[in-house]
């Protein structure tokens, strides 16, 4: 099955490379660095590497924490952190500088996975959440290079689709030394995909873990300043195609009753901020740009986040958080920025990426739950409306977020069995 993976990924290359060139119309950075996609790279280093991979800004953020307590812990080793998008490139490079070193990982083809490993020789492979490769997983265990799921996830939808190549998925893990999965319900859909008990571990979400800049609170009150200190702020964050439509219909609808309300809108892909803002423009809202640092005033009715790194300020300065990708079938984002950060969540009816945090803040009152931009605007109205109601549900979803911290530890225990044991052998 793993040979037959490999043809297909040979044939399909030629269009991926395609795909990339598309892309770089309305991202330039797609069309750039094309070799480190194939393992041709200059980069080197003297250390023994710890090899990190995270695909794009989300996993990138989660990782954070833990490469802090890396470079912290393992000083005489180099940090390798590989992403698959530019987004996820400029997020390392802004958060970590030369502190670590950095390229785009390699496709999961023989050849690249080869030059790769031939070329890093990483002692360990440390893989945020849900990314699954037969050939480099392979690779990795015939060179006894132990290979670490972090954080893993895997919902109900994604298990149904590997269920369809079962074979192929039981040897690919099987090539792993340990998945440290977020919930039972994730160790559960791994072991049944094939996964032994002895490599699984519930560690829990290590985006519980997430710290706060010290400064986060005082850039978020000049923000809101900006914005209006006195008007009703609400956030829809990580948004995606067929969602912004949505959320501007709700917008439309609480203007009626609330007309000096703002929303913030922070589209998930950086190729689609100007599209959004047409979207706005063209319901004739009054539409102000963060990367353009417009001066926003009390016409304005959306507030543009089309800058970088920048959603948990973003979150910060609002009253209200809607959690995108959960209007659309995409499957959520990440609740527990918005929920650590004392911010009133909801969220749409698909968030199978996120079950089991969904449920347990549901359970604990800590978030709302809307079917559609109906009732989406209902809901952020009455939350902007009730200072009361905002404060009891921020102060639930904030004890729950405390009461699940210690994921990073857990995981770096993993991690540091591994390195010991490689040092002794």
């Amino acid at each position: 099955m793993r040979h037959l993976y490999s043809f297909i990924l040979y044939c399909l290359t030629p269009f991926i490379v395609l795909r990339l060139w598309r892309r770089s119309f309305k991202n330039p950075a797609y069309r750039q660095r094309w070799g480190e996609r194939f393992a041709w790279s200059s980069l080197k280093t003297d250390k023994p590497v710890i090899w990190l991979h995270s695909v794009s800004v989300g996993e990138t953020l989660a990782a954070v924490p833990l490469v802090q307590l890396l470079l912290e812990k393992y000083p005489d080793y180099a940090i390798l952190i590989t992403t698959t998008t530019p987004t996820g490139s400029d997020r390392v490079r802004e958060t970590f500088a030369d502190k670590v070193l950095h390229v785009y990982a390699p496709y999961d083809l023989p050849g690249a996975v080869k030059r790769f490993l031939d070329h890093f020789n990483p002692c360990i492979a440390i893989i945020m959440e849900t990314e699954v490769w037969p050939n480099l997983f392979y690779a990795c265990d015939q060179r006894q290079i132990p290979v670490v799921l972090a954080n893993a996830r895997l919902s109900e939808k994604s298990a149904k689709g590997y269920h369809k190549v079962a074979t192929l998925m039981q040897s690919t893990l099987a090539c792993m030394h340990t998945i440290a999965a977020q919930t039972q319900d994730d160790a559960a859909r791994f072991m049944r995909l094939g996964a032994t008990p002895t490599q699984v571990q519930v560690t829990g979400s290590i985006k519980f873990d997430l710290k706060l800049p010290a400064s986060l609170r005082e850039s978020a009150e000049v923000l809101r300043r900006e914005l209006g200190q006195h008007r009703k702020v609400w956030i829809a964050a990580s948004t995606h195609e067929g969602e912004e439509e949505q959320l501007l219909d709700a917008h439309q609808q609480l203007l009626q009753s609330m007309d000096d309300s703002l929303l913030i809108l922070v589209p998930r892909h950086p190729e689609r901020f100007d599209r959004v803002a047409q979207l706005s423009e063209k319901r004739n809202l009054k539409t102000c740009r963060r990367s353009e640092r417009q001066r926003c005033d009390a016409a304005t009715k959306v507030y543009l986040g089309d800058s970088m790194g920048e959603l948990m300020l973003l979150y910060a300065a609002a009253d209200v958080a809607f959690v995108g990708g959960s209007l659309v079938d995409v499957g959520g984002h990440n609740l527990l920025e918005p929920a650590a950060l004392g911010v009133p969540v909801v969220t749409g009816p698909t968030m199978y990426n996120f079950a089991e945090i969904t449920s347990r803040l549901l359970e604990c009152e800590g978030m709302l739950q809307v079917s559609d931009a109906a009732q989406l605007a209902s809901s952020v109205e009455r939350l902007l409306l009730d200072a009361n109601v905002r404060c009891q549900m921020s102060d639930r979803a904030l004890a729950f977020v405390e009461a699940n911290r210690g994921a990073l530890d857990r995981l770096m225990n993993i991690i540091a069995a591994v390195l010991r044991r490689n040092h002794q052998e």
